[in-house]
């Protein structure tokens, strides 16, 4: 069978910071592959729609799988779905990944009959069967499939990570993808799940607060096969336990790996334990991010953060000590005023740090999407995207996003402006010679991409797909289980 994936085109953030290879989908690839069928995969980040129309007609799939991380792509993925239908009626169209896991029926609705299936979960456990029922029937069968005649058993979990390493040969144009000065870089994933249990995210409701690790030797044996000079680690989490950030260090100084690191993870665990970011710097470990989210307690409470701004602080100590890089991300709240707005930019400027603001965005997945008592604005899921106010704004909207973007710029500027790029042209330089120029866009693309008039200006477009609102009004929490795409075992009935 001809099986062709199809990551959806970049969002907004995206456009400036970063390009990331699609892991999760080269991942299924492998599963796919295994089963005996013949795989072609396409990456809309870095290819356009004329090569996806392209590929129908070269490749001529029996079945082609969407990945649908992110809502604020499935105007894109319903439509291309609709696309493809109309050119091969008799192709096999499915979505799967983490957003549309928690929104299947609706999503098919938007398809009206051009998607078959949704695979709800981890794709790599049950595509091969979804495929295979796709045309000797038995949908109804398949774990985590949603069709429009019924619903199958729960998704069902990898038993291991070490299973279906990615298929890194499929997609081209890796030089692409990017994320800062890490360019070319490529991603991997050394475990999945987060135990704790943010009110703003949906990691934890995804994978039901499970946490799982690869083994040390099948993450060096990823890494080995990697050819990119930078590796982005794309756990939610990272070194949640110690042993196994020691354990795989161990394997790349036998291997004598290098590479150039960066990764992501909580101030609380860096504090508990700094040997392995001590030992993963000597490695080659450069840059870190650490979701702070907010620079008071009173925020941090709001977010179920589970830490404080003492472990905050000592962190960024620690961080500095270590001589990492370090970018931070702030939630900004759409009920911020102007004194608000001011008190962020004094603060970060006053940290050496990277900072960088997202809007609070309540998605189908997380406690606020019930919790939150503010009326949505909008149910356009381009918007939700974590750049755009889907909430009432106190200040105007116009006025929300200028001082929005006025407090990204200037702390753009900070780090990518004039003076910074005196100590950045040598690494633009650098990556030109060897003819990367992401980076080097990176410096002068801020302003095209983070403009109020642009992000105002996205509200008023109609809009053809539309979320489907909270189905209760009384904005208490759910129970923990029902928002769980991924059912622990102990919680199942």
């Amino acid at each position: 069978m001809h099986v062709l994936l199809v990551h959806p085109s970049a969002l907004m953030h995206s456009e400036v910071f970063l390009r990331l290879e699609p892991l999760g989908l080269e991942r299924v690839a492998t599963a796919v592959r295994s089963a005996g069928h013949e795989v072609h995969l396409i990456d809309l980040q870095v290819y356009d729609h004329d090569d996806f129309r392209s590929a129908l007609e070269r490749f001529e799939p029996d079945a082609i799988g969407f990945s649908l991380n992110y809502l604020a792509n499935v105007p894109e993925v319903v439509d291309l779905a609709k696309q493809a239908k109309a050119r091969r009626p008799r192709t096999f169209v499915f979505v799967g990944g983490h957003s549309v896991s928690f929104i299947a029926e609706r999503v098919l609705e938007h398809g009206q009959g051009a998607i078959d299936a949704i695979l709800r979960g981890e794709g790599e456990t049950s595509v091969s069967a979804l495929l295979e029922a796709a045309f000797d029937g038995g949908l109804e069968t398949v774990p985590g499939a949603v069709t429009p005649e019924g619903t199958g058993p729960p998704p069902q979990m990898l038993e291991s990570l070490d299973e279906h390493l990615p298929a890194r040969d499929l997609g081209g144009r890796r030089r692409r993808y990017f994320i800062g000065v890490l360019d070319p870089c490529a991603s991997i994933e050394f475990s999945r799940g987060c135990p704790w249990d943010c009110s703003f995210c949906s990691a934890w409701t995804f994978y039901g607060r499970s946490y799982r690790q690869v083994s040390p030797e099948a993450a060096a044996e990823d890494l080995e096969r990697i050819r990119e000079p930078g590796v982005f680690l794309v756990d939610d989490v990272a070194f949640i336990k110690p042993d196994q950030g020691m354990e795989i260090a161990d394997q790349i100084e036998r291997r004598r790996i290098r590479k150039e690191y960066y990764l992501e993870t909580r101030c609380d665990i860096l504090v508990r334990h700094p040997e392995v970011f001590e030992r993963w710097k000597r490695l080659g470990l450069n840059y870190l991010f650490l979701g702070l989210e907010a620079i008071d307690e009173e925020g941090l409470k709001a977010f179920r953060k589970r830490s404080t701004t003492d472990v905050n602080e000592r962190a960024l100590e620690i961080a500095r000590k270590l001589e990492l890089t370090v970018a931070i991300n702030i939630i900004a709240d759409p009920d911020w005023d102007e004194r608000r707005f001011a008190l962020i930019r004094e603060w970060a400027q006053s940290v050496p740090e990277i900072v960088h603001l997202t809007v609070q965005t309540p998605s189908p997945g997380t406690e606020t999407w019930f919790t939150e008592s503010r009326q949505l604005t909008t149910l356009d899921y381009r918007l939700f995207d974590v750049q755009h106010a889907v909430l009432p704004t106190r200040l105007p909207l116009r006025r929300f996003y200028e001082e929005l973007v006025k407090t990204q710029s200037v702390l753009a500027r900070k780090h990518m402006g004039l003076a910074a790029l005196v100590d950045t042209v040598g690494i633009a330089a650098r990556h030109l010679l060897h003819g990367q120029t992401n980076f080097a866009r990176m410096l002068w693309k801020f302003s095209r991409v983070y403009n109020a008039e642009r992000q105002y200006s996205e509200h008023l477009r109609p809009a053809q797909y539309l979320l489907e609102p909270p189905s209760t009004n009384d904005h208490s929490a759910p129970d923990r289980k029902d928002l769980y795409v991924h059912v622990p075992v102990r919680l199942r009935r």
